[in-house]
Protein backbone atom coordinates (compact mmCIF):
# COMPACT_ATOMS: atom_id res chain seq x y z
CA UNK A 1 0.00 0.00 0.00
CA UNK A 2 1.50 3.49 -0.96
CA UNK A 3 1.59 6.39 1.25
CA UNK A 4 -1.59 8.12 -0.58
CA UNK A 5 -3.29 4.87 0.15
CA UNK A 6 -1.96 4.37 3.95
CA UNK A 7 -3.75 8.41 4.49
CA UNK A 8 -6.72 7.61 2.80
CA UNK A 9 -7.52 4.75 4.95
CA UNK A 10 -6.56 6.49 8.19
CA UNK A 11 -8.53 9.56 7.06
CA UNK A 12 -11.50 7.56 6.34
CA UNK A 13 -11.95 6.00 10.38
CA UNK A 14 -11.26 9.83 11.39
CA UNK A 15 -14.50 11.26 9.11
CA UNK A 16 -16.50 7.93 10.27
CA UNK A 17 -15.75 9.34 14.11
CA UNK A 18 -16.75 12.51 12.97
CA UNK A 19 -19.78 11.61 12.07
CA UNK A 20 -20.45 9.44 15.20
CA UNK A 21 -19.43 12.73 16.51
CA UNK A 22 -22.12 14.71 14.86
CA UNK A 23 -25.04 12.16 15.66
CA UNK A 24 -24.16 12.56 18.88
CA UNK A 25 -24.82 16.15 18.57
CA UNK A 26 -27.98 15.36 16.88
CA UNK A 27 -29.40 13.46 19.62
CA UNK A 28 -28.42 16.31 22.21
CA UNK A 29 -30.91 18.49 20.28
CA UNK A 30 -33.70 16.05 19.47
CA UNK A 31 -33.97 12.70 21.67
CA UNK A 32 -31.27 13.33 24.67
CA UNK A 33 -33.23 13.61 27.87
CA UNK A 34 -32.08 16.67 29.45
CA UNK A 35 -30.67 14.78 32.50
CA UNK A 36 -27.83 13.64 30.15
CA UNK A 37 -26.33 16.71 29.82
CA UNK A 38 -23.58 16.56 31.98
CA UNK A 39 -23.04 12.82 31.11
CA UNK A 40 -23.30 13.49 27.04
CA UNK A 41 -20.24 16.52 27.89
CA UNK A 42 -18.04 13.83 29.30
CA UNK A 43 -18.49 11.71 25.82
CA UNK A 44 -17.94 14.43 23.57
CA UNK A 45 -14.84 15.42 25.31
CA UNK A 46 -13.79 12.09 24.93
CA UNK A 47 -14.56 11.56 21.21
CA UNK A 48 -13.08 14.51 20.65
CA UNK A 49 -9.57 13.75 22.55
CA UNK A 50 -9.80 11.14 20.21
CA UNK A 51 -9.88 12.66 17.11
CA UNK A 52 -7.45 15.45 18.04
CA UNK A 53 -4.82 12.67 18.78
CA UNK A 54 -5.92 11.11 15.26
CA UNK A 55 -5.69 14.36 13.43
CA UNK A 56 -1.88 15.25 14.61
CA UNK A 57 -1.05 11.56 14.49
CA UNK A 58 2.64 12.08 13.12
CA UNK A 59 2.69 9.61 10.49
CA UNK A 60 0.32 12.16 8.94
CA UNK A 61 3.50 14.83 8.25
CA UNK A 62 5.37 11.25 6.84
CA UNK A 63 2.66 10.38 4.57
CA UNK A 64 2.02 13.76 3.11
CA UNK A 65 5.67 13.96 2.37
CA UNK A 66 5.71 10.77 0.42
CA UNK A 67 2.15 10.84 -1.13
CA UNK A 68 2.96 14.31 -2.51
CA UNK A 69 6.25 12.83 -4.52
CA UNK A 70 3.06 10.61 -6.32
CA UNK A 71 1.37 10.71 -9.49
CA UNK A 72 -1.74 11.70 -8.42
CA UNK A 73 -4.89 12.68 -10.16
CA UNK A 74 -6.88 15.80 -9.51
CA UNK A 75 -9.15 14.22 -6.95
CA UNK A 76 -6.04 12.77 -4.94
CA UNK A 77 -4.22 16.54 -4.87
CA UNK A 78 -7.55 17.97 -3.63
CA UNK A 79 -7.47 14.80 -1.12
CA UNK A 80 -3.88 16.13 -0.16
CA UNK A 81 -4.86 19.95 0.24
CA UNK A 82 -7.80 19.27 2.66
CA UNK A 83 -5.68 17.05 5.08
CA UNK A 84 -2.49 19.19 4.83
CA UNK A 85 -4.86 22.01 6.08
CA UNK A 86 -6.50 20.01 8.56
CA UNK A 87 -2.82 18.32 9.75
CA UNK A 88 -1.15 21.78 10.19
CA UNK A 89 -4.53 23.66 11.72
CA UNK A 90 -4.79 20.78 14.46
CA UNK A 91 -1.21 20.79 15.26
CA UNK A 92 -1.60 24.06 16.28
CA UNK A 93 -3.83 23.34 18.96
CA UNK A 94 -2.97 21.90 22.39
CA UNK A 95 -4.69 18.65 22.77
CA UNK A 96 -5.88 19.96 26.13
CA UNK A 97 -7.71 23.07 25.34
CA UNK A 98 -9.88 20.73 22.18
CA UNK A 99 -10.55 18.56 24.78
CA UNK A 100 -11.88 21.47 26.97
CA UNK A 101 -13.56 23.29 24.57
CA UNK A 102 -15.61 19.83 23.36
CA UNK A 103 -16.60 19.57 26.58
CA UNK A 104 -17.83 22.92 27.45
CA UNK A 105 -19.36 23.60 24.34
CA UNK A 106 -21.72 20.15 24.87
CA UNK A 107 -22.21 21.35 28.62
CA UNK A 108 -22.90 24.98 27.45
CA UNK A 109 -26.02 23.83 24.63
CA UNK A 110 -27.77 22.75 27.40
CA UNK A 111 -27.40 26.05 29.63
CA UNK A 112 -27.91 28.10 26.85
CA UNK A 113 -31.49 26.13 26.33
CA UNK A 114 -32.21 26.62 29.61
CA UNK A 115 -31.33 30.73 29.66
CA UNK A 116 -33.67 30.91 26.59
CA UNK A 117 -36.56 28.83 27.92
CA UNK A 118 -36.17 30.95 31.24
CA UNK A 119 -35.51 34.59 29.08
CA UNK A 120 -32.52 34.84 31.42
CA UNK A 121 -29.25 35.88 29.72
CA UNK A 122 -27.70 36.57 32.95
CA UNK A 123 -28.21 32.91 33.87
CA UNK A 124 -26.15 32.11 30.52
CA UNK A 125 -23.25 34.93 30.38
CA UNK A 126 -20.82 32.84 32.84
CA UNK A 127 -20.49 29.95 30.71
CA UNK A 128 -20.26 32.09 27.82
CA UNK A 129 -17.62 34.03 29.01
CA UNK A 130 -16.01 30.51 29.14
CA UNK A 131 -16.47 29.59 25.52
CA UNK A 132 -15.59 32.56 24.50
CA UNK A 133 -12.12 32.29 26.47
CA UNK A 134 -11.19 29.21 25.19
CA UNK A 135 -12.47 30.13 21.75
CA UNK A 136 -9.75 33.17 22.15
CA UNK A 137 -7.11 30.88 23.40
CA UNK A 138 -7.72 28.40 20.12
CA UNK A 139 -8.16 31.52 17.56
CA UNK A 140 -5.10 32.72 18.96
CA UNK A 141 -3.76 29.12 18.23
CA UNK A 142 -4.76 29.08 14.88
CA UNK A 143 -3.93 32.33 14.12
CA UNK A 144 -0.17 32.14 14.54
CA UNK A 145 0.31 35.80 15.06
CA UNK A 146 -2.22 36.63 12.16
CA UNK A 147 -6.30 37.83 13.44
CA UNK A 148 -7.84 35.40 15.63
CA UNK A 149 -11.09 36.33 13.75
CA UNK A 150 -9.59 35.82 9.86
CA UNK A 151 -8.01 32.82 11.89
CA UNK A 152 -12.23 31.39 13.31
CA UNK A 153 -13.63 32.15 10.07
CA UNK A 154 -11.21 30.02 8.17
CA UNK A 155 -12.55 26.77 9.77
CA UNK A 156 -16.09 27.63 7.89
CA UNK A 157 -15.28 29.34 5.09
CA UNK A 158 -11.70 28.89 4.09
CA UNK A 159 -9.41 31.33 2.36
CA UNK A 160 -12.31 34.31 3.43
CA UNK A 161 -11.14 37.37 5.11
CA UNK A 162 -13.20 39.48 7.23
CA UNK A 163 -12.23 42.60 6.04
CA UNK A 164 -13.43 41.36 2.57
CA UNK A 165 -16.82 40.10 3.94
CA UNK A 166 -16.89 43.44 5.70
CA UNK A 167 -16.67 45.18 2.44
CA UNK A 168 -19.05 43.38 0.55
CA UNK A 169 -21.34 43.55 3.75
CA UNK A 170 -20.71 47.53 3.59
CA UNK A 171 -22.00 47.54 0.30
CA UNK A 172 -24.85 45.37 0.73
CA UNK A 173 -26.77 47.45 3.80
CA UNK A 174 -27.73 50.80 2.14
CA UNK A 175 -29.50 49.01 -0.62
CA UNK A 176 -31.33 46.40 1.84
CA UNK A 177 -32.24 49.36 4.16
CA UNK A 178 -33.47 51.69 1.53
CA UNK A 179 -35.46 48.60 0.44
CA UNK A 180 -36.75 47.80 3.37
CA UNK A 181 -37.95 50.90 4.17
CA UNK A 182 -39.66 51.36 0.78
CA UNK A 183 -41.30 48.26 1.37
CA UNK A 184 -42.26 48.39 4.69
CA UNK A 185 -44.09 52.05 4.06
CA UNK A 186 -45.95 49.95 1.33
CA UNK A 187 -49.55 48.17 2.04
CA UNK A 188 -49.17 45.71 4.19
CA UNK A 189 -48.99 41.89 2.97
CA UNK A 190 -51.84 39.75 3.41
CA UNK A 191 -52.01 37.43 6.33
CA UNK A 192 -52.59 33.59 6.82
CA UNK A 193 -55.48 33.00 9.79
CA UNK A 194 -56.14 29.98 11.81
CA UNK A 195 -54.92 27.06 13.75
CA UNK A 196 -52.72 24.95 11.83
CA UNK A 197 -52.21 20.92 13.18
CA UNK A 198 -48.63 20.09 13.90
CA UNK A 199 -49.08 16.65 12.46
CA UNK A 200 -50.58 18.11 9.28
CA UNK A 201 -47.68 20.71 8.73
CA UNK A 202 -45.04 17.77 9.41
CA UNK A 203 -47.29 15.62 6.38
CA UNK A 204 -46.55 18.69 4.39
CA UNK A 205 -43.32 19.10 5.31
CA UNK A 206 -42.26 15.86 4.50
CA UNK A 207 -43.52 16.22 1.09
CA UNK A 208 -42.04 19.17 0.35
CA UNK A 209 -38.56 17.40 1.12
CA UNK A 210 -39.48 15.17 -1.53
CA UNK A 211 -40.11 17.18 -3.85
CA UNK A 212 -36.92 19.23 -3.10
CA UNK A 213 -35.13 16.27 -3.89
CA UNK A 214 -34.39 14.91 -0.19
CA UNK A 215 -34.08 10.93 -0.05
CA UNK A 216 -35.99 9.71 2.82
CA UNK A 217 -34.11 6.29 2.87
CA UNK A 218 -31.47 7.80 3.97
CA UNK A 219 -32.37 10.76 5.85
CA UNK A 220 -35.39 11.42 8.60
CA UNK A 221 -37.25 14.82 9.90
CA UNK A 222 -37.68 15.43 13.75
CA UNK A 223 -38.16 18.32 15.73
CA UNK A 224 -35.63 20.67 17.50
CA UNK A 225 -35.92 23.99 18.78
CA UNK A 226 -33.58 25.43 16.56
CA UNK A 227 -33.80 23.26 12.89
CA UNK A 228 -30.70 22.50 11.68
CA UNK A 229 -29.29 19.85 9.44
CA UNK A 230 -26.25 16.85 9.80
CA UNK A 231 -24.90 13.79 8.20
CA UNK A 232 -23.54 12.90 5.13
CA UNK A 233 -23.20 10.10 2.73
CA UNK A 234 -26.01 7.97 3.40
CA UNK A 235 -26.95 9.57 6.62
CA UNK A 236 -27.90 13.18 6.17
CA UNK A 237 -30.73 14.18 9.10
CA UNK A 238 -32.79 17.31 8.76
CA UNK A 239 -35.16 18.93 11.65
CA UNK A 240 -38.10 21.75 11.60
CA UNK A 241 -40.38 23.17 14.03
CA UNK A 242 -44.24 23.69 13.80
CA UNK A 243 -46.61 26.83 14.91
CA UNK A 244 -50.07 26.01 14.99
CA UNK A 245 -50.63 29.77 13.99
CA UNK A 246 -47.43 29.64 11.65
CA UNK A 247 -47.03 26.98 8.87
CA UNK A 248 -44.34 28.95 6.52
CA UNK A 249 -41.81 28.06 9.96
CA UNK A 250 -42.52 24.64 9.31
CA UNK A 251 -42.80 24.54 5.64
CA UNK A 252 -39.80 26.97 4.86
CA UNK A 253 -37.22 25.53 7.69
CA UNK A 254 -37.96 22.51 6.07
CA UNK A 255 -36.96 23.34 2.26
CA UNK A 256 -33.90 25.35 3.78
CA UNK A 257 -32.86 22.10 5.75
CA UNK A 258 -33.61 20.04 2.95
CA UNK A 259 -31.03 22.35 0.69
CA UNK A 260 -28.54 21.72 3.02
CA UNK A 261 -29.22 17.83 3.26
CA UNK A 262 -29.88 17.04 -0.47
CA UNK A 263 -26.17 18.95 -0.58
CA UNK A 264 -24.50 16.20 1.70
CA UNK A 265 -26.34 13.62 -0.24
CA UNK A 266 -25.77 14.52 -3.86
CA UNK A 267 -21.70 14.19 -3.11
CA UNK A 268 -20.03 11.72 -5.65
CA UNK A 269 -20.31 8.84 -3.70
CA UNK A 270 -16.64 8.17 -4.23
CA UNK A 271 -15.86 10.29 -2.19
CA UNK A 272 -17.70 9.31 1.11
CA UNK A 273 -15.81 9.32 4.69
CA UNK A 274 -12.68 11.67 3.01
CA UNK A 275 -12.20 15.19 3.08
CA UNK A 276 -13.86 15.85 -0.35
CA UNK A 277 -17.07 13.73 1.07
CA UNK A 278 -18.69 16.83 2.49
CA UNK A 279 -19.84 20.63 1.68
CA UNK A 280 -16.84 22.19 0.61
CA UNK A 281 -17.36 25.55 2.96
CA UNK A 282 -20.33 27.20 5.12
CA UNK A 283 -20.86 29.77 2.56
CA UNK A 284 -21.60 27.65 -0.14
CA UNK A 285 -23.74 25.03 1.91
CA UNK A 286 -26.02 27.95 3.11
CA UNK A 287 -26.52 28.68 -0.90
CA UNK A 288 -28.09 25.86 -1.51
CA UNK A 289 -30.21 25.69 1.22
CA UNK A 290 -31.12 29.60 0.75
CA UNK A 291 -32.15 29.10 -3.23
CA UNK A 292 -34.21 26.20 -2.30
CA UNK A 293 -36.16 28.13 0.23
CA UNK A 294 -36.11 31.85 -1.11
CA UNK A 295 -35.23 31.80 -5.31
CA UNK A 296 -37.11 28.51 -5.79
CA UNK A 297 -39.52 27.83 -2.77
CA UNK A 298 -40.90 31.30 -2.40
CA UNK A 299 -40.90 32.32 -6.00
CA UNK A 300 -44.55 32.84 -7.67
CA UNK A 301 -44.39 29.76 -9.64
CA UNK A 302 -44.20 27.35 -6.79
CA UNK A 303 -45.80 29.19 -4.19
CA UNK A 304 -48.91 28.78 -7.11
CA UNK A 305 -48.71 25.28 -6.95
CA UNK A 306 -48.23 25.34 -3.04
CA UNK A 307 -51.73 27.64 -2.72
CA UNK A 308 -53.08 24.73 -3.99
CA UNK A 309 -51.22 22.23 -1.22
CA UNK A 310 -52.14 24.43 1.49
CA UNK A 311 -56.10 24.64 0.98
CA UNK A 312 -55.90 20.53 0.69
CA UNK A 313 -53.96 20.12 3.70
CA UNK A 314 -55.82 23.28 5.95
CA UNK A 315 -58.92 24.28 4.09
CA UNK A 316 -59.53 28.20 4.18
CA UNK A 317 -56.65 30.08 6.24
CA UNK A 318 -58.09 33.03 5.32
CA UNK A 319 -55.86 34.15 1.97
CA UNK A 320 -57.58 34.71 -1.29
CA UNK A 321 -56.10 33.11 -4.38
CA UNK A 322 -52.26 32.34 -5.04
CA UNK A 323 -51.41 35.88 -5.82
CA UNK A 324 -52.18 36.94 -2.31
CA UNK A 325 -50.70 33.72 -0.87
CA UNK A 326 -47.28 34.82 -2.87
CA UNK A 327 -47.29 38.14 -0.70
CA UNK A 328 -47.85 36.52 2.06
CA UNK A 329 -44.84 34.15 1.68
CA UNK A 330 -42.85 36.88 1.01
CA UNK A 331 -44.56 39.35 3.70
CA UNK A 332 -42.32 42.38 5.30
CA UNK A 333 -42.79 42.45 8.65
CA UNK A 334 -41.58 43.83 12.01
CA UNK A 335 -39.80 41.08 13.54
CA UNK A 336 -37.26 39.91 15.92
CA UNK A 337 -35.70 36.08 14.92
CA UNK A 338 -33.76 35.78 12.71
CA UNK A 339 -34.58 32.20 10.99
CA UNK A 340 -38.18 33.94 10.74
CA UNK A 341 -36.81 37.18 8.62
CA UNK A 342 -37.75 38.20 5.28
CA UNK A 343 -35.26 38.03 2.29
CA UNK A 344 -34.98 41.49 2.57
CA UNK A 345 -33.85 41.41 6.69
CA UNK A 346 -32.26 38.54 7.01
CA UNK A 347 -28.91 39.80 6.12
CA UNK A 348 -29.14 42.66 8.63
CA UNK A 349 -29.77 40.68 11.23
CA UNK A 350 -26.19 38.69 9.81
CA UNK A 351 -24.79 41.69 9.54
CA UNK A 352 -25.38 42.77 13.38
CA UNK A 353 -24.39 39.43 14.76
CA UNK A 354 -20.77 39.56 12.13
CA UNK A 355 -19.69 42.87 14.18
CA UNK A 356 -20.96 41.54 17.24
CA UNK A 357 -19.19 38.58 17.35
CA UNK A 358 -15.74 40.30 16.02
CA UNK A 359 -16.16 42.74 19.05
CA UNK A 360 -15.93 39.39 21.68
CA UNK A 361 -13.44 37.86 19.81
CA UNK A 362 -11.22 41.02 19.95
CA UNK A 363 -12.15 41.91 23.67
CA UNK A 364 -13.64 45.24 22.98
CA UNK A 365 -16.99 43.71 24.21
CA UNK A 366 -17.56 41.74 27.06
CA UNK A 367 -19.47 38.88 27.47
CA UNK A 368 -21.75 40.43 30.41
CA UNK A 369 -22.74 43.39 28.37
CA UNK A 370 -23.95 41.60 25.12
CA UNK A 371 -27.33 41.94 25.65
CA UNK A 372 -27.48 45.24 26.45
CA UNK A 373 -25.03 45.74 23.12
CA UNK A 374 -27.55 43.45 21.56
CA UNK A 375 -29.98 45.24 22.18
CA UNK A 376 -28.69 49.05 20.95
CA UNK A 377 -27.69 48.01 17.64
CA UNK A 378 -30.86 46.30 17.27
CA UNK A 379 -32.73 49.09 18.29
CA UNK A 380 -30.71 51.32 15.96
CA UNK A 381 -30.60 48.63 13.09
CA UNK A 382 -33.91 47.96 13.09
CA UNK A 383 -35.83 50.69 14.95
CA UNK A 384 -37.58 49.14 17.62
CA UNK A 385 -36.96 47.97 21.07
CA UNK A 386 -35.85 43.92 21.81
CA UNK A 387 -38.60 42.82 24.23
CA UNK A 388 -36.63 39.41 25.96
CA UNK A 389 -33.09 38.00 25.87
CA UNK A 390 -35.20 35.06 24.33
CA UNK A 391 -36.24 36.69 21.20
CA UNK A 392 -32.51 38.62 21.17
CA UNK A 393 -29.22 37.65 22.25
CA UNK A 394 -30.02 34.25 22.75
CA UNK A 395 -32.12 32.88 19.73
CA UNK A 396 -29.31 31.41 18.20
CA UNK A 397 -27.49 28.15 19.56
CA UNK A 398 -23.82 29.33 17.77
CA UNK A 399 -22.23 31.16 20.25
CA UNK A 400 -23.29 28.70 22.57
CA UNK A 401 -21.33 26.17 20.77
CA UNK A 402 -18.09 28.12 19.64
CA UNK A 403 -19.44 28.74 16.55
CA UNK A 404 -17.59 32.38 16.14
CA UNK A 405 -16.88 33.16 12.48
CA UNK A 406 -20.08 31.04 11.37
CA UNK A 407 -22.69 34.06 11.12
CA UNK A 408 -21.13 35.57 8.10
CA UNK A 409 -21.61 32.68 5.80
CA UNK A 410 -24.92 33.34 5.86
CA UNK A 411 -24.96 35.93 4.36
CA UNK A 412 -22.16 34.83 1.61
CA UNK A 413 -24.53 32.19 1.01
CA UNK A 414 -27.11 34.36 0.15
CA UNK A 415 -24.76 36.02 -2.37
CA UNK A 416 -23.51 32.94 -3.56
CA UNK A 417 -27.62 32.06 -4.04
CA UNK A 418 -28.44 34.67 -6.20
CA UNK A 419 -25.15 34.17 -8.95
CA UNK A 420 -26.42 30.41 -8.78
CA UNK A 421 -29.82 32.09 -9.31
CA UNK A 422 -28.89 33.45 -12.14
CA UNK A 423 -26.88 31.38 -13.69
CA UNK A 424 -30.07 28.43 -13.07
CA UNK A 425 -32.47 30.60 -14.84
CA UNK A 426 -30.04 30.95 -18.14
CA UNK A 427 -29.64 27.31 -18.21
CA UNK A 428 -33.45 26.44 -17.05
CA UNK A 429 -35.20 29.05 -19.50
CA UNK A 430 -38.55 26.83 -18.52
CA UNK A 431 -38.35 26.67 -14.95
CA UNK A 432 -41.22 28.66 -13.56
CA UNK A 433 -43.63 26.07 -15.90
CA UNK A 434 -41.98 23.47 -13.90
CA UNK A 435 -41.98 24.95 -10.93
CA UNK A 436 -46.16 25.89 -11.22
CA UNK A 437 -46.20 21.56 -11.50
CA UNK A 438 -44.53 21.67 -8.12
CA UNK A 439 -41.52 20.17 -9.88
CA UNK A 440 -38.02 21.27 -8.73
CA UNK A 441 -36.35 17.62 -10.85
CA UNK A 442 -34.41 20.10 -13.28
CA UNK A 443 -33.19 23.25 -10.99
CA UNK A 444 -31.85 20.14 -8.74
CA UNK A 445 -30.09 18.24 -11.43
CA UNK A 446 -28.50 21.48 -12.16
CA UNK A 447 -27.03 22.91 -8.92
CA UNK A 448 -26.39 18.49 -8.69
CA UNK A 449 -24.47 18.36 -11.54
CA UNK A 450 -22.51 22.05 -11.13
CA UNK A 451 -22.15 22.75 -7.16
CA UNK A 452 -23.47 19.51 -5.21
CA UNK A 453 -21.92 15.87 -6.61
CA UNK A 454 -18.09 18.05 -6.39
CA UNK A 455 -18.24 18.21 -2.49
CA UNK A 456 -15.06 19.48 -1.54
CA UNK A 457 -12.87 19.22 -4.88
CA UNK A 458 -12.74 23.04 -5.60
CA UNK A 459 -12.21 25.89 -3.78
CA UNK A 460 -15.30 27.83 -2.40
CA UNK A 461 -15.17 30.98 -4.65
CA UNK A 462 -13.84 28.61 -7.38
CA UNK A 463 -16.71 26.43 -6.99
CA UNK A 464 -18.86 29.23 -7.18
CA UNK A 465 -17.21 30.73 -10.29
CA UNK A 466 -16.86 27.36 -12.30
CA UNK A 467 -21.04 27.02 -11.66
CA UNK A 468 -22.16 30.46 -12.58
CA UNK A 469 -19.38 31.41 -15.78
CA UNK A 470 -18.32 34.68 -13.73
CA UNK A 471 -16.65 35.94 -10.43
CA UNK A 472 -19.69 35.86 -7.16
CA UNK A 473 -20.41 39.22 -6.53
CA UNK A 474 -23.38 41.37 -4.33
CA UNK A 475 -25.06 42.61 -7.39
CA UNK A 476 -27.42 39.45 -8.33
CA UNK A 477 -28.56 39.10 -4.75
CA UNK A 478 -29.91 42.64 -4.45
CA UNK A 479 -31.11 42.71 -8.49
CA UNK A 480 -33.31 39.72 -7.12
CA UNK A 481 -34.48 41.10 -4.20
CA UNK A 482 -35.03 44.92 -5.61
CA UNK A 483 -36.96 43.11 -8.76
CA UNK A 484 -38.71 40.92 -6.62
CA UNK A 485 -40.18 42.92 -3.72
CA UNK A 486 -40.12 46.31 -5.72
CA UNK A 487 -42.78 44.33 -7.96
CA UNK A 488 -44.66 43.13 -4.66
CA UNK A 489 -44.39 46.51 -2.46
CA UNK A 490 -43.84 48.93 -5.91
CA UNK A 491 -40.82 50.13 -4.15
CA UNK A 492 -38.95 50.61 -6.96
Amino acid sequence: MGAFEELISHQRQTEALVQIAGRLSWDSETMMPRGAAAQRSEEAGALHSVLHARRIDSRIGDWLEAAGAEALDQQGKAQLRHIRRSYERTQRVPGDLATALAKLTALSQGKWAEAREADDFAAFAPVLAEVVALRQEEGAALADGGDVYDAMLDDYEPGAKAADLESMFSTLRPGLIALREAALGGAAAPQVSGTFDAQTQMRLARQLAKICGYDMSRGRIDKAVHPFSSGSGDDVRITTRASDSDPFNCIYSTMHEAGHAIYEQSIDPAYALTPLGAGVSMGVHESQSRIVENQLGRSRAFTGWLYTQMRDAFGDFGIDGPDAFYAAVNSLHRGFIRTEADEVQYNLHILMRFDLERALVSGDLAPNDLEEAWNARFLRDFGYAVPSASQGCLQDVHWSVGLFGYFPTYSLGNVYAGCLSEALRQAVPDLDTQLEMGDMASAMAWLRENVQQHGGLYAPRELITRACGFEPTEAPLMNYLEKKFGALYSAG
